[in-house]
This record gives structure tokens, sequence and C-alpha cells, in this order.
């Protein structure tokens, strides 16, 4: 599976940029995220609870940066496990290209595979679930980013979500989001 897409972040790159790595501020904004926790130089442990149609889960996930180009660019390696729901890994490159003072584009693409339960949901659904996600967390990100920054959600970035909203609707599909069930065993 590939997804591509961009989405548009109402703040500067530096900004864009430092919420993008503030996992307080993620974690926040991903839907069914419980923990992110850093395990080592940018590398995190992820624990998510998710539904991809009939496979509900909590997944407990692994998050690796590489090919770090600050304030522009940088990699995700992800990998998570959610018991007898499945598994599944993948990368995403993230790229943030400025757009004046006060908005910031980013580009993201994403290839992942996944396992057991979760293949046998189909791709069609997982990917209907990925963007709902996505749609969700950049909602939620973008709040985030008025909060802290004070600055207005263009109308354009509330009312389409981009590749990377979808990316990590996808990722929160593969690794779990806001079911309220306990974990898969």
């Amino acid at each position: 599976m590939e997804l591509n897409s961009t989405q548009v972040l109402p703040v500067d790159q530096a900004k864009a940029w430092a919420a993008l790595n503030d996992v307080e501020l993620l974690r926040s904004a991903i839907p069914g995220c419980e923990t992110i926790t850093a395990t080592g130089e940018n590398e995190y442990e992820v624990h998510v609870t998710a539904a991809v149609g009939p496979v509900k889960a909590r997944f407990k996930g692994k998050l690796r940066l590489a090919d770090i180009v600050p304030p522009v660019s940088y990699t995700l390696h992800f990998e998570g496990q959610g018991g007898a729901a499945g598994h599944g890994k993948g990368q995403a490159a993230i790229r943030l290209e400025a757009q004046g003072a006060a908005g910031t584009l980013l580009h993201y693409t994403a290839k992942a595979s996944v396992g057991g339960r979760l293949a046998q949901v189909g791709s069609r659904l997982v990917d209907m679930a990925a963007q709902k996600m996505a749609g969700e967390f950049f909602a939620a990100f973008s709040a985030r980013l008025v909060e802290r920054y004070g600055v207005p959600v263009p109308a354009a970035a509330a009312a389409r979500p981009g590749v990377l909203a979808r990316l990590l609707a996808w990722l929160r599909g593969l690794f779990g989001a806001g079911t309220g069930e306990g974990p898969a065993r």
C-alpha cells in the first residue's frame, strides 16, 4: 500500500517542525493514542487503541526517525503488533515546504504492509478507515496549533484532510485508535 498527499498547516515552517517533533502535542492529536515514550535517540514506543472494520485492538508500536534534515524533512519508520488483530510495518517520508510567513505545506509518501486479521479486512476498508482517522488527526493537530500559536485554521486545511492526515489515520488504523475496547488477545 502506498499513500501520497499534502496538508496545509496554519503556521510557519519552524513552528510546524517543532509541532511535528513534539511528542506530547502528537499524542494529544492522534486519536486513540495512549502513550508515546522515547526509548532512544529519535526512537519511540507507542500504544494506540484502534478499530479497522471488525478488527479492534490495542496496538504496541515502534517508531524511528531517520534522514532528519531540520526543519525540512525526515523519514518515519514504523512497525506495530496488535496481538490477534495483526501487525503492520512501513515507512513515511515527510517534507515541509514554507508557504509564506504563516503557512507550511506538508508533503508525505507512505508505504506499508499489514498482516494477520488486518490483511483479511481488505485494503479498501483499511484505506477508508485510514482516511477517516487522518481527518480526525489533522483536525485535532490544527486545533493544537491554534491553541499553541493563536493562529486561525485556514478553511482549506479544515475542510480537506491531506496525505499526512490520511497516513496518520492509516497508521492509527494499523496500530489502534479510540474504540474504548480492551486489547485483542
